[in-house]
């Protein structure tokens, strides 16, 4: 079976703190996971319901409109001058565990991985039999033959760090030297605080050439779609080629309603900056009570999270915050570096995040 050879799953470990933390008289804060809480914008809700009458099988490459809206917002929001092939995914999270799978990836073979990450990574490279290597700088690598895929993700989840256009290219350069892929998990490119996030398909990181270039995006965080499952991959034209033939068989297709809101969600900036706009508010609030409390945050310049310390085993900061009715990530669950982490979300509401502050201060 190939659970077996799978990890626990994580959020399954935090049951006893969230028990506890939902024994507080005002009710649980839970800032443990980056689930949106507030609305679909209602021009992406009312695309979905007019398009709701879909008897037949949607196209697995996406519709004509879906793909030119993609197109052009990776021009506007990322600087791809070039034309990178798109493909419309079921969310992110699917394509990012079953990627290694999709490229032949199997035993014998390396998948890079980011020292501090997303669990979902390390997963993927399990399912195939591949071995995992954890690194953050590739020249500890040397020139090994067997890496078949590098993965970065910018804005990082869960530490919220921006990689510049300087890293990026020489990741790219480091692969193609290789005849590695390039896998960049860009989901939190929109949700810039005070560092701007910069796309692996940027003109200053590929100048038009996405050979060997991956770039993974997903209109969960920007849009409120998490439900929806509306993402998309795009980049290199042969490897995505090769990801859409395979697709195709195992009828890995984007439902039609959900393609035609990806195209009122894409052609729309505006909800973004809002959306955006509310979530400063509370990285804001959250902050400063954090620090006031005597947590320390690392990096944090983008994305939904902020990765907070108090220099202890981050079990024993779980516990903490779980006494306060608040529920965080423990930096455990993103990989041995992070043991003195925790991950605390800003998906939550302004009455939650306001209660949460409120605790930290008491």
């Amino acid at each position: 079976m190939l659970s077996a050879s799978l990890p626990d799953f994580p959020w399954d470990l935090l049951e006893p703190a969230k028990a506890i933390a939902a024994a507080h008289p005002d009710g649980i804060v839970d800032l443990s996971v980056g689930t949106p809480v507030d609305p679909v914008p209602a021009a992406v809700q009312a695309a979905l319901a007019a398009a709701s009458d879909a008897p037949g099988y949607p196209l697995t490459a996406g519709t004509p409109a879906l793909r030119a809206a993609i197109a052009g917002w990776l021009s506007r929001s990322c600087g791809a001058s070039g034309t990178p092939t798109v493909l419309p995914t079921i969310g992110s999270k699917e394509l990012v565990a079953w990627l290694p799978t999709l490229l032949g990836v199997g035993p014998g073979d390396v998948v890079v991985i980011p020292q501090v990450c997303y669990p979902t990574y390390e997963v993927g490279v399990k399912l195939t039999g591949a071995e995992v290597v954890r690194a953050d700088s590739l020249t500890a690598l040397g020139p090994d033959p067997r890496v078949k895929l590098i993965w970065i993700n910018s804005p990082s989840n869960p530490t919220g760090k921006v990689l510049p256009a300087a890293h990026l290219r020489k990741v790219v350069d480091w692969a193609r030297e290789r005849g590695a892929v390039v896998a960049s998990d860009e989901c939190y490119h929109s949700l810039g605080f005070s560092s701007e996030p910069v796309s692996v398909l940027a003109d200053e990181v590929t100048g038009g050439d996405y050979r060997g270039v991956l770039a993974v995006h997903s209109l969960s965080k920007r849009s409120n779609l998490a439900g929806y499952r509306a993402g998309f991959v795009a980049g290199d034209p042969a490897i995505v080629g090769e990801l859409l033939a395979v697709r195709k068989h195992a009828g890995m297709i984007v439902p039609a309603p959900v393609q035609a809101a990806m195209v009122a969600a894409l052609e729309d900036e505006a909800h973004v900056v809002s959306q955006r706009e509310r979530y400063a508010a509370r990285r804001e609030t959250l902050r400063t009570a954090l620090q006031a409390a005597g947590f320390r945050i690392d990096h944090s310049d983008a994305g939904l999270y902020l990765w907070s310390t108090r220099g202890e085993d981050c079990w024993k900061t779980v516990a903490w915050l779980a006494e306060r009715g608040i529920l965080a990530a423990p930096g455990a669950f993103y990989g041995p570096a992070a043991a003195q982490h925790v991950r605390i979300a800003l998906t939550a509401t302004d009455e939650r995040v306001k209660a949460a502050a409120a605790r930290l201060s008491s």
